[in-house]
């Protein structure tokens, strides 16, 4: 073992005890012996416990515990340490800026035990309440995580997203590229993309590989004449060099999944569509409708033609959004920064929902702050008429399935956004009885993020997809599409059950801040990928119509 194996090891004991709060000296004396050891000019590997003794800054206990190592491969204090410590704790001790005291805050105040979970509390602004922690050290952390995501070899789609951007800035600076197309998972908005693929038209594919290798951002070599493999900020991505007259063909080749070209070739050979100037073309040479890169994964042909693609939701469709955050619970921004910036985006209402009591990590609102701040959206509903904000809350959906708050102070709201924010290790027996009794509360107006995954990070917990969709059918229950990229949940494969059930879904960016309306597009794109259409999108709706389907709700229930 070479010493810095060693000392990294040391180092990673230190942490450990100083995050179970055991003895200071002893910790420090730990953390000054991996330093010497790492920079030790003799190999402590060779050495036996006797020539241990005698190196500078090893004494005896610690000379034991390295011999220990250098025998066995472990210390058994630290593996004792790590079977009590959450992986995902021991994980967080890579991150930079991030010690044991504040990764200790982070577990034990926050509740927080995963890299992934860090990084959505990260666009929460979960941390800068924290003590030791502001905004600036949160927005350092975020950007180390998101580093380390993109080396794991698979990115949010709004992460690919960016490079993708970077890649296409870069190639259409090149003389000899005349277009330059996206295709594969990421023209297909797939939640979580793998590597980037481009089709790139030039004559000279051979001073694109050098222009290229002049970019440091850049990374490898042509496999073959047509392809170039590499990485793109340590990222996989594939160029696929190709004439004007082949240029559709390939676009249409390497957009579609192999689900989707197995089905055009149960057809036809692939072959005999390369002749063809644009996609339009081939799919009318298929006797097909034209479809739209989202939809091209496993959809069967039956399928496709009975979704309705001119309809399909798109972005200038949504009208207002309903599920959001402000400075009353956990958001960065004032509920009038929240709705001035909503209004000026051009969307006619937002529908506030800060955290309710029981999440008191999230500073959740007593009965008298909900009262505060129904005032104040009273006061600026007047103030930015005909904007509308409308009342609402995201209750915890608690352990025995109940909603936080009492019916009394339930039905003060426009509307009610339920979701599971705590005790999320469950079995699916449990996880469905909790949703099923929060869905059968006459309160609830949405499902929100039904399952709680965040994507590359955390799975959701199970549920029995079909029995809560059919339960929000028969309730009346709005389910939500959370928007963050981080969730894209309800995921896009049980939308089109939805609709069979005349669900409608509710795509909502669950903002903490101004800029997290422009999540909405990452919603709206996996949206369409479901067969979302205007009509069964609850936010496609007018301020006048979403009044209306809040006021007739509550006059259900209050019949009774």
């Amino acid at each position: 073992m070479e010493n810095k194996m060693i000392a990294r090891t040391f180092r990673l004991l230190s942490q450990l005890m100083e995050l179970q709060e055991e003895n200071a000296f002893k910790i420090k004396s730990i953390a000054n012996a991996a330093f010497k050891i790492d920079k030790s000019a003799v190999k402590i590997s060779d050495l036996n416990l006797e020539q241990l003794e005698k190196v500078d800054g090893i004494g005896k206990s610690i000379a034991i515990k390295v011999d220990e190592l250098n025998r066995t491969g472990t210390i058994d204090e630290l593996a004792k340490l790590l079977a009590i410590t959450p992986t995902g704790i021991v994980d967080m001790l890579t991150i930079k800026g991030l010690g044991p005291k504040k990764v200790q805050i982070i577990w034990k105040q926050l509740n927080i035990e995963s890299i992934g979970e860090l990084y959505y509390a990260c666009n929460e602004n979960r941390l800068i309440e924290a003590k030791g922690f502001g905004l600036k050290t949160q927005e350092e952390i975020k950007k180390v995580i998101e580093f380390t995501m993109s080396n794991v070899g698979k990115l949010l789609y709004s992460q690919a997203e960016i490079l993708n951007d970077g890649i296409i800035t870069f190639l259409e600076t090149i003389p000899q590229v005349t277009q330059v197309v996206p295709v594969g998972q990421f023209a297909r908005k797939c939640d979580i993309i793998d590597n980037l693929i481009l089709v790139v038209e030039t004559i000279n594919p051979a001073q694109v590989v050098s222009a290229l290798q002049t970019n440091d951002n850049f990374s490898g070599n042509t496999t073959e004449n047509d392809h170039w493999v590499g990485t793109f900020n340590h990222f996989s991505v594939e160029l696929k060099f190709t004439t004007k007259a082949d240029f559709a063909w390939n676009t249409f080749l390497l957009t579609g999944s192999e689900a989707h070209l197995n089905e055009v070739a149960s057809i036809t050979s692939l072959e005999s569509l390369k002749s063809y100037s644009n996609e339009n073309e081939i799919y009318q040479a298929l006797n097909w409708p034209y479809i739209v890169p989202e939809l091209r994964e496993d959809w069967n042909l039956d399928k496709l033609k009975t979704i309705d693609q001119d309809n399909l939701i798109k972005l200038e469709d949504i009208k207002g959004t309903i599920h959001n955050h402000s400075t009353y619970s956990d958001g960065i921004h004032t509920l009038k920064e929240m709705a001035v910036y909503c209004k000026q985006l051009g969307y006619e209402y937002l529908g506030i929902c800060d955290h309710s009591k029981s999440a008191f990590y999230a500073n959740g609102l007593t009965e008298d702050r909900l009262l505060l701040q129904h005032q104040e959206i009273d006061k600026l509903n007047q103030e930015l008429a005909p904007f509308r904000i409308f009342k609402g809350i995201e209750s915890d959906i608690l352990y025995d399935g109940s909603l936080d708050y009492s019916d009394e102070v339930l039905a003060s709201f426009d509307l009610v956004v339920a979701s599971v924010h705590s005790l999320l290790k469950m079995t699916k027996e449990k996880a469905n009885e909790r949703l099923l009794k929060a869905i059968e509360n006459p309160f609830t107006t949405v499902l929100g993020h039904p399952t709680g995954r965040l994507l590359l990070a955390r799975e959701g917990y199970p549920i029995d997809h079909q029995l809560i969709i059919d339960a929000c059918a028969a309730n009346n229950v709005i389910i939500e599409l959370n928007a963050n990229p981080l969730r894209l949940d309800l995921d896009w494969r049980w939308i089109d059950y939805a609709l069979s059930k005349n669900v409608m879904i509710s795509i909502n960016p669950d903002a903490h801040r101004k800029e997290g309306y422009h999540d909405m597009k990452y919603g709206v794109n996996v949206a369409r990928k479901g067969g979302l259409t205007k009509n069964m999108c609850f936010n496609a709706l007018s301020a006048v119509e979403i009044a209306e389907k809040f006021v007739a709700k509550k006059s259900l229930i209050k019949a009774l």
